[in-house]
């Protein structure tokens, strides 16, 4: 059993899939398929996969008032989770249309519904009555309002809690949110929106210290952890970078690809995991990879998140 807990604040939604035979370029309708509906939002995606690997979570949020959101905080408790911070509100639960390719590629667009009312008053109050500490980690996804993800980060930095932020989208994120974060998760679209580059495709270890070098020095008590970024890199892995010193390249195990949704969040929450269970940063990245690759092997964006005996007998991993 983990020795910290991972306290995850983002969005809870219900994924709508289609797996079709190709995706489909701008204005174009692409026919076959069949429609499936899974848990989602990179909050409850994150959370289940910390869980499913042994740590003690709680998770903050918004689902609606409705048979979808009664459903997404039943499978969330179901997999031992917290759910005490998960408000329900007026708004309908959020839901994400997902369509995947025959090699496990996807495109995603969500619509957030209740997940925009996760503002800094319920993220406070929420987190406030879990009370984190130096032992925890407080992993931060966005889907939600900016507000509820500075607020969460700045509770986190205070109590002394390793801060993560996943900032996927990554666009209304200023310098000094970024700076409340230990460890930022961008791939590397995202991270050339962080770093105002045009592409960081190539060269993600340049463009991780430009963000990096970026933030401000002054972001309040409790800075303990230093900061990195660690980039994703899909089927390559994960780039570890910090502002001194050479990167650290993590590779990915070879695996069978089914379906790619869900791997970011998977890593996001198996990385917290391992950090709250006491791993240093690159033996919980090197943890949060073959996990991630892990996943993609089966269908839904939680279906093939591992256990821990699944991630242990991995060859190299046990």
């Amino acid at each position: 059993m983990a020795s910290g807990r991972v306290l995850v604040v983002g969005s809870v939604n219900v994924d709508l899939v289609v797996a079709a035979p190709r995706l489909p370029a701008p204005g174009q309708t692409v026919t076959g398929g069949d429609l499936a509906r899974y848990q989602g939002g990179k909050g409850g995606n994150q959370a289940t996969a910390a869980a499913r690997l042994g740590a003690r979570v709680a998770v903050v949020g918004a689902v609606g008032d409705d048979e979808m959101g009664r459903q997404a905080r039943s499978a969330l408790a179901s997999e031992g989770i917290d759910v005490a911070g998960l408000a329900v509100s007026s708004r309908a639960t959020g839901v994400a249309l997902i369509v995947v390719d025959p090699r496990g590629e996807n495109l995603i667009t969500v619509a957030p519904g209740a997940n925009d009312e996760v503002h800094a008053v319920h993220v406070r109050t929420a987190l406030a009555a879990l009370a984190p500490g130096p032992d925890d980690v407080v992993l931060v996804c966005r889907e939600i309002p900016p507000d509820g993800v500075r607020a969460a980060l700045e509770v986190g930095r205070e109590a002394g809690s390793i801060t993560i932020l996943n900032p996927a989208p990554a666009d209304g994120l200023d310098a000094a949110t970024l700076a409340l974060a230990d460890i930022l998760t961008p791939n590397e679209t995202e991270l050339a929106l962080l770093g105002g580059l045009g592409s960081a495709r190539g060269n993600p270890e340049t463009a991780a210290r430009q963000v990096l070098a970026g933030q401000p020095t002054d972001a309040g008590e409790g800075d303990a952890h230093g900061r990195a970024v660690v980039v994703t890199l899909g089927a390559a892995g994960a780039l570890i970078v910090r502002a001194a010193g050479a990167a650290v390249a993590v590779p990915a195990p070879a695996v069978e690809v089914v379906d790619t949704t869900g791997a970011g969040d998977t890593l996001n929450g198996a990385l917290a995991a391992g950090l709250a269970d006491g791993l240093d940063l690159a033996g919980a990245v090197r943890r949060a990879v073959a996990a991630a690759a892990l996943s993609t092997t089966r269908p839904g964006a939680r279906g093939g998140m591992p256990t821990r005996a699944e991630l242990e007998a991995l060859p190299g991993e046990g």
